[in-house]
């Protein structure tokens, strides 16, 4: 039996997602999106045509917006459907998901904006629960009136802020923050990841606003949405995204370089074919690189850089889900994304980053002068994001440890580029 969802961007119907008697996936555009000259492809590997694209083609994109690894395992579970059924998790998570696109059944339309009333905020013991709760039932999944969804191996849910304090959304309402709680298995996530992000904002990349919260002793991080915007009404809109797997065609289970995911060559191709302004990008992309190098993140694969389709034309996205992995000794040190041709962290070296110049189509001299740049801007605000950081009640334990790691960390890195 044929199956089909509505595939909504904002008030208008883009097209239809199906699924076959075999199980196999299908997407066509409507015919009214199709004619209109103002609107746009829903992917940059799905362009707009009249012809239905089959399985291969679409199930990157539409894979692409649900959860990976255990949480994808762990929510199928909770739903009672099969794992592999991209289909069946879209129809019950497809409602707020990354983007400005809402999957609905045939017949249903989404929520007017001023529909969602006022939800309410969550006291320090219905904190508690959820943090509790997100490994369990990761999006809540199975809550009435919540179809959440978003890519990634984290537990984590979308959430709206009522005042100061986190609230779930009303059913259909845009989400206007990510609520990530501490993986349980490593330590000090939250001081990580807060101590990342909060690093490369202070050395000026274009960072997502993260903000690290203690509830009774318990850390979480509060990450504000790139891809919504609030009007002067309070409408929370919709902003398209879509990560460079998506864009690529690749599937989310082969994001790593290694499994036939993305390299650095395939990305920087992609923002030089796709940006509205590709050199911006293209050096935003390469100070990103050399961040995550420096900072010890191996773990930067395809489906950590996104696309957003602002007004003015589709740009690189702020950075999200920094993280030193080299923090976590059990953790591969294997680089996601091979560092001209290198495979570690550890055997980097200048050879290693002038073939990197040469995949990313930049000159050597820039290269190796922007390693140098971003070193000494990351030495110099180390101290004073630790100490941010550690006024807030965070770990302080922790967020010493990782300063020191990254200290060690830059004059090696910063040598490298220059011998």
């Amino acid at each position: 039996m044929k199956r089909a969802l509505d595939v909504w961007w904002g008030d208008r119907i883009v097209g239809q997602l199906t699924q076959n008697e075999h199980g196999d996936l299908g997407f066509v555009y409507a015919p009214a999106w199709l004619a209109d000259e103002h609107t746009r492809s829903l992917s940059a590997s799905l362009p707009k045509r009249a012809k239905a694209f089959r399985k291969r083609e679409c199930q990157p994109f539409f894979a692409g917006l649900l959860p990976e690894e255990h949480q994808r395992e762990v929510v199928a579970r909770v739903l009672g459907v099969s794992r592999a059924n991209d289909f069946s998790l879209l129809d019950r998570l497809g409602g707020d998901v990354a983007g400005a696109i809402e999957l609905l059944p045939p017949g249903m339309e989404p929520s007017s904006p001023f529909s969602h009333g006022s939800p309410a905020g969550l006291g320090d013991q219905a904190l508690l629960a959820l943090l509790d709760d997100l490994p369990l039932r990761p999006f809540l999944a199975g809550e009435k009136g919540l179809r959440l969804s978003l890519a990634g191996a984290q537990p984590k849910v979308p959430v709206v802020l009522v005042g100061d304090a986190v609230a779930l959304p009303a059913p259909g309402q845009p989400t206007t923050h990510i609520l990530k709680p501490p993986v349980e298995r490593f330590r000090g996530t939250t001081e990580n990841e807060a101590f990342v992000m909060r690093l490369a904002e202070a050395i000026d990349l274009d960072v997502a606003s993260v903000e690290p919260r203690v509830v009774c002793g318990r850390t979480f991080l509060l990450i504000e949405r790139y891809d919504r915007f609030i009007a002067a009404d309070g409408r929370v809109q919709r902003i398209h995204q879509e990560d460079f797997c998506q864009a690529l065609g690749v599937p989310p289970e082969k994001k790593y370089a290694t499994e036939g995911g993305p390299g650095f060559a395939d990305c920087f191709k992609l923002v030089r074919e796709n940006s509205a302004v590709p050199g911006p990008d293209v050096i935003k992309l390469l100070d990103a690189a050399i961040f995550n190098v420096i900072v010890g993140n191996a773990d930067a694969h395809g489906k950590n850089f996104s696309i957003l389709y602002r007004s003015g034309g589709p740009r690189l996205a702020p950075l999200y889900d920094l993280l030193s992995t080299a923090f976590y000794p059990e953790l591969s040190a294997s680089l996601a994304m091979k560092i001209g041709r290198r495979s570690t962290l550890g055997e980097l070296d200048a050879k290693g980053w002038e073939r990197f110049a040469v995949d990313a189509g930049i000159g050597w001299p820039l290269v190796r002068r922007r390693v140098g740049e971003i070193a000494e801007r990351i030495d110099a605000k180390i101290v004073s994001v630790v100490a941010d950081l550690a006024s807030l009640d965070l770990d302080a334990v922790v967020l010493n440890e990782l300063a020191t790691l990254i200290r060690e960390r830059v004059a090696p890195c910063a040598t490298s580029a220059s011998k």
